[in-house]
Parts: C-alpha cells; sequence; structure tokens
C-alpha cells in the first residue's frame, strides 16, 4: 500500500510547484487511486491518496 503510493508520487514527472491531483495510478491489489502532491524543498510531498 505504501509502496504503491511512493512509487505513484515518483513517477509524476517534472516539478509540481502548487498542490495537483494526478489520476488513475493502479496498485498492486488492483484497485485505482489517485493522489494529491506538491514538491517541496526536501522532495515531493503527498497530501492525499483518494479511492485507496
Amino acid at each position: 500500500m505504501i509502496e504503491d503510493i511512493v512509487k505513484a508520487a515518483r513517477e509524476i514527472p517534472g516539478y509540481v510547484p502548487v498542490a495537483t491531483r494526478f489520476r488513475g495510478f493502479l496498485s498492486t491489489s488492483g484497485r485505482v487511486f489517485d493522489i494529491v502532491a506538491k514538491d517541496i524543498a526536501h522532495g515531493r510531498l503527498v497530501i492525499t491518496v483518494i479511492g485507496k
């Protein structure tokens, strides 16, 4: 579960300066989920996970 979220966050290309919803990630269990993430000084912050 956590691994799926980390993998999804790392798959987002480029720089995300403001909180943005990214849709349609697939977990290893087959569930589709979205994440809201933004980049901060120390990496990428996942604000929330939707649908998991």
